[in-house]
């Protein structure tokens, strides 16, 4: 499994935000929202797209810092994730900003998206 965050585990394209937003699933964390949509037959990687506005984050270099280190999880666990395409948000203001806490967030947030759910019965 190469290393980097390529092009191609992105989510790039305006349309390609408002599919996953319109799927309207959703899981929330302490700090993070992780929105999520399962990609089509045929696809072979989960992509990732971040949203992190100023209204929660004033400073352009705390804005960043989360970016990373969401990015950096999301590249250490590309390989046991669901084939979908993930956004990331920010849903509450984190004070202190604590990077460890951030990823262990994320990370849970992937624990949860990838934990098989169970069948609901249609009786």
């Amino acid at each position: 499994m190469d290393s980097n965050f390529a092009r191609r585990y992105r989510l790039t394209k305006t349309d390609e935000f408002s599919s996953v937003f319109g799927f309207r699933k959703a899981i929330r964390g302490t700090w993070l929202m992780l929105h999520y949509l399962p990609r089509p037959e045929g696809s072979t990687d989960a992509r990732l797209g971040l949203v992190i506005g100023k209204k929660l984050l004033k400073r352009s270099v705390d804005r960043n810092r989360v970016k990373r280190i969401v990015r950096e999880q999301f590249r250490l666990r590309r390989g046991t994730l669901p084939v979908c395409d993930l956004i990331v948000r920010l849903a509450v203001k984190p004070r202190p900003l604590d990077g460890k806490a951030i990823a262990a967030d994320f990370t849970g947030l992937l624990d949860r998206l990838s934990r098989p759910r169970p069948k609901r019965d249609a009786e």
